[in-house]
């Protein structure tokens, strides 16, 4: 016997189509900009930000996939398209021979470090100009704590 389902409240759903159409307008309009400001896409600026923010400029391919929330093949075309542009390469891990790792070129750190100041102007333009200091605090504590909350779900 299927149980009936939990539907949302009317403020529930409320908020739940704000946070959708704000996250998916933001997102869109930030990644047509770093697009059109640098020729990279999102998934590019992404892949580059998380790279170049790790020690070294390398992560190992499966720990990178995970903290962009991406699939192992998703991650493995995107860094494929990557490498054909030489932003990336791909390195064997010595202590694991499944194991790679992802590596940002010297091409990738110059392509990033052009688009990032671009980038920010856009979130702060998009984003933080359109909050008070306190709205923002508030913001950060919600989403961290949607984030510990999330660690504890199954996926």
């Amino acid at each position: 016997m299927d149980a009936t389902p939990r539907w949302l409240t009317s403020e529930q759903t409320a908020a739940w189509d704000s946070f959708v159409r704000m996250q998916e307008k933001l997102i869109g309009r930030l990644s047509r900009r770093v697009q059109a400001d640098s020729g990279m896409s999102a998934s590019d600026y992404t892949v580059l930000v998380k790279l170049t923010e790790s020690g070294g400029g390398r992560m190992r391919f499966m720990e990178l996939a995970k903290l962009v929330e991406w699939e192992k093949s998703r991650m493995s075309h995107q860094v494929g398209r990557m490498m054909k542009r030489g932003l990336v390469t791909k390195e064997d891990c010595p202590d694991d021979g499944r194991g790679s790792f992802i590596v940002a070129t010297p091409a990738g750190y110059e392509a990033i470090e052009e688009a990032a100041p671009l980038h920010v102007a856009q979130v702060r333009r998009l984003f933080v100009s359109a909050l008070a200091q306190e709205e923002l605090a508030a913001l950060a504590r919600i989403s961290d704590r949607i984030l510990a909350h999330m660690e504890k779900q199954p996926d």
